[in-house]
């Protein structure tokens, strides 16, 4: 009676905090069948929406904004001392940095990754990630750098990108200090983390005064913001942890700190029609093996194009922003790359489409899909008992990978 009584005592709260959600407008989910553990993706949803409902509720009363009970929310508690990682805390070229660093003694000099949170450039943190970082380094013996670069809305784009920029250059410069191999140099990242290391990766390409980067790891990214009814996105717009709208509403919030528009850019009113035919060959439906268009795509008609909408949203076709975007010439000299795919996720598409520009420029690309996952599972692992056995999968084949180099 006692264990029922408790039981009660957490699931009437989260029971509330949904109806709320519900109440308030919050999205509507689907939690498809073959997804991994659909009963816990459904308790940690109901976290979320109980989360964003709060946060609303205290938005409305002036007591915080909802983003700033979101970062707080998922802030994480900070943990010790790792027995078997050096962890410090230092500002590389003014950019928060937490350096993880092998303990053990080591033959040479060791791999180095620069790694990039997730979190629609809005939330997350280093203590967000920090089992993340510290399981890649101890389980793949190398110094990690989690980068904590400015969020959105209060630092707009291209403010995350240039705090990863300049973080990477001066690791790149300091490698020695840090014990790291130059020729083994990794960026990594997951979601909007995922896109800034495709940008960082672009950027670097080019550079003959840095070591040039071994690899990148793209972790279910998000790279283009032109196409919001890729077959993914029409698949997957209510599963959680990234809906359709939410994956719009960051974009916008990144690059204009505010979401206007949202509605003409999730139906593709934004892109001028000759801009649309430009990036056709990389951003079409028709990139996209047959296999993944089996749950379902409807053709949809070309809506009206609004200038007056593209003239705030213009920068969406820099690549900088969206990396899909970068010329061939660009593509065709980055390193070796890993991507990781969720099948239902909204962010699936963007990986395929990248995978097939790196190919087809004679980069050497390493590919794994996660068949029953779902977005965000990576950063689920070991998190207050939500880890998901496909996630850590996945992060074992970033290890393995990592392990190749």
């Amino acid at each position: 009676m006692a264990l029922l009584a408790a039981l009660l005592l957490l699931l009437l709260p989260l029971a509330a905090l949904a109806a709320a959600a519900v109440l308030l407008g919050l999205p509507s989910y689907d939690i498809p069948p073959g997804v991994n553990q659909p009963a816990k993706l459904r308790l940690v949803l109901t976290l979320l929406l109980g989360t964003a409902a709060l946060g609303r509720i205290l938005e409305k009363t002036g007591l915080c904004s909802q983003i700033t009970f979101g970062r707080y929310v998922r802030q994480g508690r900070k943990l010790g001392l790792d027995p078997k990682l050096f962890i410090q805390d230092l500002q590389f070229n003014e950019v928060p940095v937490r350096v993880y660093q092998p303990k053990a003694t080591s033959d040479g000099p060791r791999r180095g990754i620069l790694f990039f949170h997730g979190g629609g450039w809005v939330f997350g943190s280093l203590d967000t990630y920090e089992k993340v970082c510290r399981y890649l380094s101890r389980e793949s013996d190398s110094v990690v750098v989690s980068v904590q670069y400015r969020l959105a809305p209060e630092h707009k784009y291209p403010a995350a990108y240039e705090d990863c920029l300049s973080a990477s250059q001066h690791f790149l410069q300091h490698l020695q200090h840090y014990g790291v191999d130059p020729a083994r140099v990794t960026v990594c990242g997951d979601s909007a983390g995922g896109n800034l290391a495709a940008a960082v990766s672009q950027t670097l390409a080019g550079r003959s005064d840095l070591p040039r980067l071994r690899a990148q790891i793209l972790i279910y990214p998000g790279l283009q913001a032109l196409d919001f009814n890729l077959p993914s996105y029409q698949q997957n717009r209510g599963v959680p942890l990234l809906f359709r709208e939410r994956a719009a509403f960051f974009a916008l919030l990144y690059l204009n700190g505010d979401a206007l528009h949202m509605q003409e850019v999730l139906e593709g009113s934004h892109i001028p029609p000759d801009m649309r035919l430009k990036y056709r060959k990389w951003v079409s439906p028709d990139n996209i093996p047959e296999q993944f268009k089996v749950r379902g795509v409807k053709p949809l008609r070309p809506t009206d194009f609004i200038a007056e909408v593209y003239e705030t949203v213009k920068r969406f076709c820099e690549p900088n922003l969206c990396p899909l975007l970068a010329e061939d010439s660009v593509v065709h000299q980055l390193p070796e790359s890993f991507i990781l795919t969720c099948e239902y996720d909204v962010l699936r598409d963007d990986g395929l489409l990248y995978k097939k520009r790196l190919e087809d420029n004679g980069v050497r690309v390493t590919w794994y899909h996660l068949e029953d996952g779902f977005h965000g599972i990576i950063s689920l692992y070991d998190y207050c008992g939500f880890s998901f056995p496909s996630g850590k999968r996945g992060l074992d084949r970033v290890v393995n990978f990592l392990k190749s180099l």
